[in-house]
């Protein structure tokens, strides 16, 4: 229970962080894991998979490095690290108007 709200936090987090900067998506996520957190690797990732779903972090990619220094302070705790956001889709390309008749239509009257 304790690592579902730890995750909790860490999604609605991201979805600050993302939103602060005006991201709707993000393509990474990193993180930072403490040696006394109590969070191995794998179980992280299993729980990622299962919360990320419908927030800013769908579909994106968890870098975790997980720290084995026992006398850090913030080892107990998972720490965001940083985003790497999804870039914006481009804007459709439209021709512009140049003023110009094309040959093949009709002169106008």
């Amino acid at each position: 229970m304790h690592e579902e709200a730890v995750l909790k936090d860490l999604l609605k987090k991201v979805d600050s962080v993302a939103r602060a900067h005006g991201v709707d998506r993000v393509a990474s996520v990193r993180l930072w894991v403490g040696a006394l957190s109590h969070f191995s690797e794998r179980s992280l990732r299993e729980r990622w998979a299962l919360a990320a779903p419908g927030t800013v972090a769908r579909g994106a990619r968890l870098d975790v490095v997980v720290s084995e220094d026992r006398s850090d302070p913030r080892a107990q705790g998972v720490v965001l690290v940083s985003l790497e956001p999804v870039p914006p889709e481009p804007a459709p390309r439209r021709p512009l108007a140049t003023g110009a008749r094309n040959p093949e239509s009709p002169p106008s009257p």
